[in-house]
């Protein structure tokens, strides 16, 4: 029984040296993955809601900066202050709703006013400058920002 001993340490000893080698293996890969990881890389700046004049829909900018080197498609932006959040394109003083806005890679994606829009519509309060609105953009592959944005009063226009 004294041989039985020794030879369950020694199978112990060398399955814990395996196991250790291979999280380290592990360990060596999971991080050279992400080093090197490939993707949208997004941030977002300049947000505003300018105060709606109407009690019941408000216009919401901001631009999506993509460092990345993959496109990223904004696909809806969400918000307690509005029941219903659309994206707009406008093209010869047209406005057409659509289903997704693409933030380039390497780009931005510019919302401004008589171009890319939000129309925030049901609005449960009318917001006053001054106020801070939470909104939450998603995208389709890459996880939700959340962006805290500013009122303005109702005739700003941000600096170039």
């Amino acid at each position: 029984m004294r041989r039985r001993g020794p030879a369950r340490a020694l199978i112990a000893t060398v399955a814990l040296a395996g196991s250790l080698a291979l999280a380290g293996c592990s360990s060596a890969s999971d991080a050279s993955a992400h080093a090197g990881a490939k993707g949208p890389k997004l941030s977002v700046s300049g947000a505003y809601i300018p105060q709606p004049v109407m009690a019941d829909m408000a216009a919401g900018y901001f631009t999506v900066t993509n460092t990345g080197d993959t496109d990223a498609e904004l696909t809806s932006v969400s918000s307690d202050l509005a029941a219903d959040i659309t994206m707009h394109t406008t093209t010869d003083n047209r406005m057409r709703k659509v289903n997704s806005l693409t933030v380039p890679a390497g780009g931005r994606l510019t919302l401004s006013s008589g171009g890319n829009h939000l129309m925030l519509m049901e609005l449960t309060h009318k917001p006053v400058a001054g106020d801070k609105v939470s909104m939450e953009l998603h995208f389709a592959t890459t996880g939700p920002i959340g962006v805290t944005v500013p009122v303005e009063p109702t005739g700003y226009r941000p600096k170039d």
